[in-house]
């Protein structure tokens, strides 16, 4: 299971024993409120299944049902995942997975390290005895799904891959291994002999990491041309940074060297899918798949967190680089052109935003400014936090203080999912919890409207005028094995033709990054115009061999050396050589930025894709004094200056980012 299915509409129609839960009265004077995620919690007593045991077996085990849907009278009701066959008593999936219930154990790990409480210490040590009776103990991987009465259900509808959910590598091994490292820290001078267990079966845990994926430690796969790691988990830095979480824990709390071992290699691998800069994709980030170049998600994009706890525990400043890039270059990229969207592939494919996504931005954020020191990461984590509370399409708070409960989604077009699920629960909570230890970063996140978003635009190429034999192809499937053409559809231009475009004006100089279907032993190139001045060329073969990559070539944002000077409307590209496939045109404006408002205040995120310093003037709304702290590309702050004028003049650096704060 990559990740639940993000339901935007009425939710799963499926008809199940219904069990609700009733808003608490009183608010919690923290953020964190765990009342939805004890009442998604239960406990079941499976019957007995060879190869699977826990500790203190004679005893009921803790559980997490998989979703919540709102019943008519504002209560919610569990049910499980896929059709529920009412005479069975089954879901086609299950009622309870091991993804979900690791990552509850996790967050009342942290709730009852941070908060002392009784009640989370319990809850955690009921969750990892639950988690431990998933594992197989033959192999050390974990089954994912488990029906209502306790039996596994290892290979459901719709398949899981791995199939059977036990046989493989997998995103709950790794999620697996991030509980159990976390608790093993936890419970190790807690209770020592349920932090031995725990040991015990992370040792398995990674011995099965070791035997299954770093037995191909040091070998590298060929990506259309680049160079990737062939050791990461189900080829994912994603799925690879979850465990590694855990291991950085298990790590610091004395974990023998097999687990420091992999520790180090995994975060290698991790490192190594950093790329681009201010100027070209993926602008400075951590990408999650190791086999597609055109792939970022935001859900389970923890890489900067992993790299930089991991750098923590080894010492090693070289993990911590490109988590520092990620944070510093890419994240204010990411919120001036539209936040923390499920799919990026590469252009915004999936706009939908959902707690897991922007959880591990806030987490990741985070880390790497407790890693390096620099405070301004802290200020972009509650710029990305604001979304909980209404900085995001809907306008409408994504978590419910009151209650614990967090949405299952926001669609780019202000629909609100109103389930309230395991994974999103968990998330904000998550998400909560770091807010309540960084409260310079909770008062940040309270500035919960969005006043202004100008940064990335897109054109499609299907939207232009085209000629000489150019068209609109739709193909059977927008997807292509590794990334995904915008609105389905795309221009094929041969030799000859052109494709003229109509752009939106600007009063800014603007990057122009064709998305070009890039082709290995394509002749063809597309010279791009605009006003009669050459702004650049796009070689159509320029991509190597397709190697492990689920397709042959590969559907990338190329950039012009030259920049759309303020003004301009138009942009022409003709085609020569051979046939050649444009998907979109992304425009980036030199300088981008994003303000969000509230409780009193107001603050303006700006980003430079300049290749000079730039100085812009702004309006700011509020009283008071208006602090402005300029960046540089690694996070470093290089100037500070304040101003009185409801406009304010802002430096900002090449590469950087300056936030304004009034």
């Amino acid at each position: 299971m990559k990740r639940r299915s993000v339901l935007l509409g009425s939710g799963l129609a499926l008809t199940a024993p219904i069990l609700t839960s009733t808003p608490s009265q009183a608010a919690a004077p923290r953020l964190t409120n765990t009342a939805h995620l004890d009442f998604l919690r239960d406990s079941v007593t499976p019957p007995a299944q060879p190869g699977h045991t826990t500790y203190r077996p004679a005893s009921g085990i803790g559980v997490l049902w998989t979703y919540a849907e709102p019943n008519a009278d504002g209560t919610y009701r569990r049910i499980g995942g896929g059709p529920y066959d009412a005479a069975t008593d089954t879901y086609g999936q299950g009622a309870f997975n091991s993804d979900d219930i690791a990552r509850a154990a996790v967050v009342y790990i942290r709730h009852w390290k941070q908060t002392g409480s009784v009640r989370s210490r319990t809850a955690a040590y009921e969750l990892l005895r639950g988690l431990t009776y998933f594992q197989t103990l033959a192999t050390g991987n974990f089954i994912l799904w488990m029906q209502p009465d306790g039996t596994f259900n290892a290979s459901p509808e719709p398949v899981e891959l791995p199939d059977p959910s036990d046989s493989g590598p997998s995103y709950w091994l790794a999620r697996a291994v991030w509980a159990l490292g976390e608790g093993y820290a936890a419970f190790k001078s807690a209770d020592r002999a349920f932090a031995a267990f725990l040991k015990q079966r992370l040792d398995l845990a990674v011995g099965a990491l070791d035997r299954q994926v770093l037995v191909r430690y040091g070998t590298w796969q060929n990506v259309d041309g680049r160079r990737t790691p062939a050791w990461l988990i189900v080829d994912g830095a994603d799925a690879t940074a979850e465990a590694v979480l855990g291991l950085a824990a298990y790590v610091s709390s004395g974990g023998p060297p097999a687990a420091r071992r992999a520790l180090r290699q995994f975060s290698e691998g991790i490192a190594a899918l950093s790329g681009g800069n201010a100027r070209e994709w993926p602008f400075g980030a951590v990408l999650p798949w190791g086999l597609s170049l055109s792939d970022w998600h935001a859900w389970a994009s923890q890489m900067p967190a992993a790299l930089a706890r991991a750098g923590q525990v080894l010492g090693d400043d070289r993990l911590v680089r490109p988590a520092v890039t990620d944070a510093a270059v890419f994240t204010p990229w990411l919120l001036t052109s539209g936040g923390p969207d499920n799919g990026r592939l590469p252009v915004r494919i999936d706009k939908s935003q959902i707690a897991y996504g922007v959880d591990s931005r806030i987490q990741s954020l985070l880390a790497v400014a407790a890693s390096s020191g620099r405070t301004g990461f802290r200020t972009l984590a509650g710029i990305v936090a604001a979304w909980y509370f209404g900085a995001n399409a809907a306008g409408v708070p994504a978590y419910d203080r009151t209650t614990g409960r967090t949405v299952d989604g926001i669609a780019a077009d202000g629909t609100v999912n109103r389930n309230a699920g395991a994974e999103s629960t968990i998330h904000g909570l998550l998400s909560m919890l770091a807010l309540d230890a960084h409260p310079d970063a909770a008062a940040q996140a309270r500035q919960s409207t969005i006043v202004e978003r100008v940064g990335s635009t897109t054109v499609e190429a299907e939207s232009a005028a085209l000629a000489g034999g150019a068209t609109v192809v739709t193909p059977p499937s927008a997807w292509t094995g590794e990334s995904q053409f915008s609105e389905g559809r795309y221009a094929r231009l041969p030799a000859g033709s052109t494709a003229r475009f109509t752009l939106p004006p600007a009063t800014q100089p603007r990057l122009v990054l064709p998305v070009a279907d890039l082709q290995p032993g394509s002749a063809a190139v597309t010279r791009w115009t605009s006003a009669g001045r050459v702004l650049g060329s796009v070689r159509h073969g320029r991509i190597g061999a397709q190697g492990a990559s689920p397709a042959p070539g590969a559907l990338l944002p190329v950039t012009l050396n030259g920049e759309l000077p303020p003004g301009a409307t138009d942009l022409v590209a003709t085609a020569t050589g051979g046939e050649a496939v444009v998907d979109a045109v992304i425009l980036e404006p030199v300088v981008s930025r994003y303000v969000i408002a509230g409780n009193n205040h107001t603050t303006a995120l700006l980003r430079s894709a300049a290749r000079k310093p730039e100085t812009v003037t702004l309006p700011v709304p509020g009283a008071g004094p208006a602090t402005v702290e300029s960046y540089d590309g690694t996070g470093v702050r290089r100037s500070h200056t304040s101003s009185t004028g409801s406009s304010v003049r802002a430096l900002v650096l090449p590469g950087g980012f300056t936030l304004i704060r009034r």
